[in-house]
């Protein structure tokens, strides 16, 4: 059955994997980045199953424009996919402040502001369907990954209360937490080092930044085929409140799992008996 789907982020990567594949399905994409030529560009240029329309997911009324355009051409929202996101890595005390919030700002708010302009939409027609890329350092606290992890961390605790929230409106919810995916997070568009410098990490930086330079376009896992899984989860009429995608993050997500489950039975003797003496 063909839906209405608005994709962030489809210029590159993951994105336009996605796009891509659900444009050969017969679905009608609203694609969508900062610069609409290159989205065209990226997925083989116009057809009428395809609007390609500027956003910045940093800027509410971008979102509302690119949804307003969405319902003029095809008269509906049925998946939102919260696809676009960037990467500040380095150790926590040599992120700025500025790039602390510039991460948060993108990754966390990003979303957010696209999910805030689409749910009227969604509401209005009793149903549809919010998809929120994550990622397992949403799960698992990452070296090296402070500020990326806080914001992915955020998009999990929005994304599970939002779940209550729209649930009355037949609005599904599903957060994605992929592993390591060839996608183009870690190319320099995309990844922003950290730009102090602490004389006590400078030699653990500079060893830790080259692995994660070296990792780019090795990662195991392939973003086609991670397209190719959401867009089945898309067509569910019952779609995982989350999805674990890839081997490594499975297995990872497992363990916190485990780990979790072991610190709570762990805190149950000094922290089990904390109320007040004269509650029921």
């Amino acid at each position: 059955m063909s839906k209405v789907l608005l994709i962030t982020g489809a210029g590159r990567g993951l994105g336009a994997d996605i796009a891509r594949q659900a444009l050969a399905a017969g679905h009608q994409v609203v694609a969508t980045g900062r610069d609409p030529e290159r989205v065209l560009d990226a997925l083989g240029g116009e057809r009428d199953n395809l609007l390609a329309t500027t956003l910045d997911i940093t800027d509410p009324a971008a979102a509302r424009r690119a949804v307003d355009a969405a319902v003029e051409r095809f008269g509906r929202i049925d998946v939102l996919i919260n696809n676009a996101a960037n990467f500040y890595a380095g150790y926590f005390e040599e992120i700025s402040d500025a790039q602390m919030r510039a991460q948060i700002e993108t990754n966390l708010f990003g979303p957010m502001n696209v999910t805030h302009a689409v749910l009227p939409v969604m509401r209005a027609q009793r149903d549809g369907h919010v998809i929120t890329l994550s990622s397992l350092a949403g799960v698992v606290g990452l070296e090296f990954c402070a500020a990326y992890a806080a914001a992915k961390f955020g998009v999990e605790g929005f994304m599970e209360s939002l779940r209550y929230d729209v649930e009355p409106y037949g609005i599904r919810t599903t957060i994605v937490e992929p592993g390591f995916f060839r996608t183009e997070l870690l190319v320099d568009a995309s990844t922003t080092w950290a730009e102090l410098s602490v004389d006590d990490y400078a030699e653990r930086t500079a060893a830790t930044r080259k692995v994660w330079e070296s990792m780019n376009g090795r990662q195991a896992g392939d973003p086609a085929k991670l397209a190719a899984a959401l867009l089945t989860i898309a067509g569910r009429e019952q779609p995982p409140l989350r999805f674990v995608a890839g081997a490594d993050a499975i297995e990872s997500v497992a363990a916190k799992g485990r780990d979790l489950l072991a610190q709570a039975e762990a805190s149950r003797e000094l922290g089990g008996d904390l109320a007040h003496d004269d509650a029921a």
